[in-house]
Order: structure tokens, then C-alpha cells, then sequence
């Protein structure tokens, strides 16, 4: 069989979902596996990072020029963590045949600090599999990378058997600081993966590197070692893996996290979905702070605009604000309604930007009238217990309009573990 079709099987063997954009030369693969297309790449990773939490794998198929689009989730996962693997299955047009630009997508292994597999025909079933593994092993999106090379060559089908690990996500109890060095530990410990894999081959004059990032040999079999694309092995071939000094900082020995500001409008929103034990995907922003003290509601963040996809395969309630919804949130909430996938999606409406110096916001009602969300004010407590459950049927977005505070600083308060 050719290995479009290959590796199609392969993804159904080892994912729960597979999620899609097509574009030459991975449309084979989307069609194959019966992908899920969403609106965009980032969307499709978003959904992915949500079954994840759910405890589902997910695989997500987009070409090089797509990969650029998952880039901010990607990269944040890898500090937040996942529970089940999360693929991302990559075609690069190295020629290119069907391309406006050339892009050789394991350099983003280096960008996201994530493991990076290219697979030969003998191979694909393996890395496929090798790669859902290595995600939940280390926590993180695992990347494979193919070419029309590949994709077009007669290979045999070769099944390896599926064999779900368990990833984790960052230890609440970490500050941001925490989460990265603890993250770096993670990554030096791929570089041992990385050289111990079975499925490279480097004896008998036989030069075949699957586990690409990070580098799986000494930088002398590197140097000679067959590359479609950039010479990324003999770049590399130096690289040394990092080597984190000292704890990871906790909240509880540096002594204080931080909250929102005191006379924050939002903060009876914050408490009834605290009191209803009301778990949230939080978006970059203000919203972020509702996974601290006093309120913990939130579980995870994955950048900037992507608590609403997340949310939607994942808890089911996106905490987002006007500003992260603009960005880039408002083509997950359009797909979100497509589908009819069950979400609450609650917008802290209070028309700045909140974290980089209170920049103006456009009015968000404007931009989301055909989602007829439920608009109320933040002091509106009753209100707001009425809109703030789990919708049936389909999604709901609420704006939760307030104004914040004039001179409002977020709080620095004593950390105390509840």
C-alpha cells in the first residue's frame, strides 16, 4: 500500500480522534483516517489539548505552512502539560509541488521542546504509535513528520500495538517559573528517549534516524546520516540536552501568588462557579487568575483565544476575556456553534486589555450577535446564577459585562494551600 494509506491506519490504531486541514500532501491522510475538519490548524490542536484532558488521544493532520498556526498552543503545552498523547501529523512540501513556501517543520521540535519523529516506510505504524507514547511519557504534544517522499512509496503495513501511558499536567502548586524548569527536566530526559529508540538504525553502515528531536546519535553518524529537506540532523548534531539547577519553585515556598484586583467587577462570577465546583479552561489574560487562589477554578491554559476549543472536547466551561476572543477565539466559538458542541463560554467583557496596560477593546457584542449570547451585568448576581450552567443541546456564550477599577492592580496575597 502506498503510505498515505499507511499512515491513515495507523493514526486510527493509535488515536480516540483525528482532526484535519487538508492541503497537499497530507489530503490523503485526512480523507483516509475520516478526520474531523475544523475551521483552522489552531482550532484543530485546541480540540485535540481537550480530548487530551478528557483522556482521549488525539491526532491533528495539517501541512507545514498549517503547523505555523498551531505554534501558541503548541509551544504552551508543553509548560501546562496533557493527560492522553496528542500528535500532530505534519506534511512538508519540500519541492514545493503545491506551496507558496518551502518549511521543514522539525525545526518547531527545537521551538516547542517536543519530540519530533520522521518515519521510514518500515516504520510508520511505530513512530506512529512511538509518538503517542512519547507525548504522555514527557507531557507534551510529540510532532511526526513526512514528506510526498514517504507518502507516495509502495511501504508495508506493520501495526505496533497501542499501549496508552498517562500524561500529567503541571503541578497546580507551581509558579510559572516552577512549571518551566520542571518542563526542562522533562526535555533533558527526551534526549535519552531520543538515543535509546529502537527504531533508529545506525549499525552496519545502515544510517536511519526516525526520533529527529532531539538528536538520536553521536554528531559524527549524524553528519552522514540521509535528510530530506534542511540538513537539521547536522545542525543539531551538537545540540546538548538542558540541565535545570536547583527545585522547581512552588507557590507555597515563595510565599504569595496573585489575584485579581480587589474591587475586580468579576469576582461574583468567580465565586459561584467556585461554589458549584465548576471547572474552567482559562484563557492568556486576567482569566489565567482564576486558576489561583482563592478561586482554582481553572484546570489549564494553552495561550492566548484558546480556552474555547479546548473547552468545548475538554470540561465543557471556556473562561475567556473580550480581548482573548477577538485575537483569535472567535474562529474556535464559530466552529463551536457549527458543531453544536456543548460549551459555556463566559466572556469577562470589560473592553481593555487587561494584562499589557489596559489598550481599548472594541465592544464584543458588535462581533457575536449571532451566537445570542446572554448578556449580564458583573454585579448582577442573580443573573449570573441563572447563566452559569452547563448548557443542553448546544453551546451558550455569556458576557458578563464590568468595568474595572481605575488604577486597579492585581493582588499579591499570602499563598496558602486550601
Amino acid at each position: 500500500m502506498k503510505g498515505t494509506e499507511a499512515l491513515a491506519r495507523a493514526i486510527l490504531r493509535s488515536a480516540d480522534r483525528c482532526y484535519a486541514v487538508p492541503g497537499y500532501p497530507v489530503s490523503g491522510i485526512a480523507a483516509s483516517a475520516g478526520a474531523v475538519i475544523p475551521v483552522n490548524e489552531k482550532v484543530a490542536l485546541e480540540y485535540a489539548l481537550g480530548d487530551s484532558l478528557s483522556g482521549r488521544r488525539a491526532a491533528v493532520v495539517v501541512k507545514h505552512v498549517g503547523l505555523n498556526a498551531c505554534a501558541d498552543p503548541l509551544v504552551h503545552a508543553t509548560a501546562q502539560g496533557l493527560r492522553a498523547g496528542v500528535v500532530v501529523v505534519v506534511g512538508d512540501d519540500v519541492r514545493p509541488i503545491a506551496s507558496d513556501v518551502v518549511q521543514d517543520s522539525r525545526y518547531y521540535g527545537e521551538v516547542a521542546r517536543v519530540p519530533v519523529l520522521e518515519p521510514d516506510g518500515e516504520t510508520i505504524g511505530q513512530a506512529v504509535e512511538a509518538a503517542f507514547e512519547a507525548s504522555e511519557t514527557f507531557s507534551r504534544v510529540a510532532i511526526v513528520r513526512v514528506t510526498p517522499e514517504i507518502l507516495d512509496a509502495d511501504v508495508p503495513d506493520l501495526p505496533a500495538p497501542r499501549s496508552d501511558l498517562e500524561g500529567s499536567l503541571a503541578d497546580p502548586g507551581l509558579t510559572m517559573a516552577g512549571r518551566a524548569l520542571a518542563s526542562d527536566r522533562r526535555t533533558a530526559a527526551m534526549f535519552a528517549w531520543s538515543r535509546s529508540s529502537p527504531l533508529n538504525r545506525f549499525a552496519g553502515g545502515e544510517h536511519r534516524a526516525v526520533t529527529v528531536y532531539p538528536p538520536p546519535a553521536d554528531p559524527d553518524v549524524l553528519a552522514l546520516t540521509r535528510e530530506v529537506g534542511r540538513p537539521f540532523l547536522r545542525e543539531h548534531r551538537l545540540l546538548a540536552p538542558p540541565d535545570p539547577a536547583g527545585e522547581p519553585e512552588r507557590f507555597s515556598a515563595r510565599g504569595y501568588c496573585r489575584t485579581f484586583c480587589r474591587d475586580c467587577p468579576f469576582h461574583p462570577a468567580f465565586s459561584i462557579l467556585s461554589e458549584r465546583r465548576m471547572r474552567a479552561v482559562c484563557d492568556a489574560g486576567c482569566a489565567i487568575l482564576a486558576m489561583n487562589p482563592p478561586y482554582r477554578v481553572g484546570i489549564a491554559t494553552y495561550g492566548l483565544g484558546s480556552s474555547i476549543a479546548v473547552a468545548a472536547t475538554g470540561p465543557g466551561v471556556a473562561l475567556t476575556g473580550d480581548y482573548a476572543l477577538l485575537h483569535s477565539g472567535l474562529n474556535a466559538l464559530i466552529d463551536v456553534y457549527e458543531r453544536r458542541l456543548p460549551l459555556l463560554c463566559i466572556v469577562l467583557a470589560n473592553t481593555r486589555m487587561g494584562m499589557t496596560g489596559g489598550h481599548p477593546v472594541p465592544d464584543i457584542l458588535r462581533y457575536i450577535s449571532w451566537a445570542n449570547p446572554v448578556v449580564c451585568a458583573a454585579d448582577g448576581t442573580a443573573a449570573l446564577r441563572r447563566a452559569l450552567v452547563h448548557p443542553e443541546g448546544g453551546p451558550r456564550t455569556v458576557v458578563i459585562e464590568g468595568t474595572c477599577p481605575e488604577g486597579g492592580i492585581h493582588e499579591t496575597v499570602a499563598y496558602r494551600d486550601l
